[in-house]
Parts: C-alpha cells; sequence; structure tokens
C-alpha cells in the first residue's frame, strides 16, 4: 500500500478521478503554494488569489478524468489556474470599467494594462510585434517567473528552444526599443 504524499501528480489525479479527495488534497498541498506565487504575480489582491487557487482546484476536480496524459499535471493545472484568474479579473471589472472600455471591445490583460503605463519606449507594441511563439516564452519565463524547463513543460517544447526562443525575444525587443 502506497501512501498518497508518495504518489506521483499523474497517479494523484488518477485517484481524483476516482473521486479520492485525500488525493486532491494532495495535489492542492503539493500545487497550491506555487500557485499562488505565480498568481500573485499578476494580480495584487490576495482575496482573488486566492479565489482563482480555489476555482482552481475545484475544476481540478471536476475534470480530472479528462487529462488528457500529454505534458505534466502541473502545467495543466497552471493552465486551469491562469484561466480562472482571467475570468475572476474579467467578473469584477467596474460599472466605470465598462462605461471606459465598452463590452464590445477586447478585455486587456493584467500584462497588457501594465505596459500601457511604461513611458520608455512602445515596449506593448515592441511585445505585441513578437510572434506568438517567442511571446509566450517571454511571458513564461519573465511574467510568470516559470524556469526554461516549467516553460518548456508549460509549453509543450523542449526546455532547449525555450532558451532559444527567448535569446531572440530579448535581442528582438533590445533592437525595437534601442
Amino acid at each position: 500500500m502506497h501512501l498518497l504524499a508518495d504518489l506521483d501528480d499523474a497517479e494523484l489525479l488518477a485517484a481524483v478521478a476516482d473521486a479520492d479527495v485525500s488525493a486532491l488534497r494532495v495535489l492542492y498541498d503539493r500545487h497550491a503554494p506555487w500557485l499562488i506565487l505565480r498568481l500573485s504575480r499578476r494580480c495584487s489582491d490576495p482575496m482573488v488569489v486566492e479565489e482563482a487557487v480555489q476555482d482552481t482546484f475545484t475544476a481540478v476536480r471536476r475534470s480530472a478524468g479528462r487529462w488528457s496524459e500529454q505534458g505534466q499535471v502541473g502545467a495543466w493545472i497552471w493552465g486551469i489556474a491562469i484561466r480562472r484568474l482571467v475570468d475572476l479579473l474579467r467578473s469584477r471589472r467596474t460599472y466605470a470599467d465598462l462605461v471606459a472600455d465598452p463590452p464590445d471591445r477586447a478585455v486587456a490583460s493584467v500584462e497588457d494594462q501594465v505596459l500601457t503605463g511604461i513611458q520608455y519606449g512602445d515596449l506593448a507594441g515592441a511585445l505585441n510585434r513578437l510572434s506568438p511563439e517567442l511571446r509566450a516564452v517571454l511571458q513564461a519565463t519573465v511574467l510568470d517567473g516559470m524556469t526554461t524547463r516549467e516553460a518548456g513543460r508549460l509549453l509543450g517544447i523542449p526546455h532547449g528552444t525555450v532558451k532559444t526562443r527567448l535569446m531572440r525575444a530579448r535581442l528582438t525587443l533590445r533592437e525595437e526599443l534601442s
């Protein structure tokens, strides 16, 4: 008989799919701290971050049986968490926000809102001109604070490719902003 703490994430997720609440608790204890840290880098309101984490693990419990078994469980959980945070931030928009930014316009991400306020150069424009592959790597490593290995797992590419794309993204940004 194995202790739940000895199981890897995939085995725990399979147990969660079989309605094992204790396995969900172990997954939560294993992943919630880093999720809180990373989500806090995108949102300064700890209540919103905590709600996003709780919503994430509710979704993990509901959809554990639908995990594709490709990639890392942590990357799958991160994908759920960031979508939950974005949903919460969008739902908390005030009436004044809606008047200033009508619903038919695209909602700016937290990063876009921060970048809009930067006065040095056209960083937001330079980031938007990066290819989606370069921008995704830059976002995962710089904005989310992931290592190249973590970003590779999340994006489904080798960590060496993450390093190469990160180098290309930095060079491109440096050229555009100089």
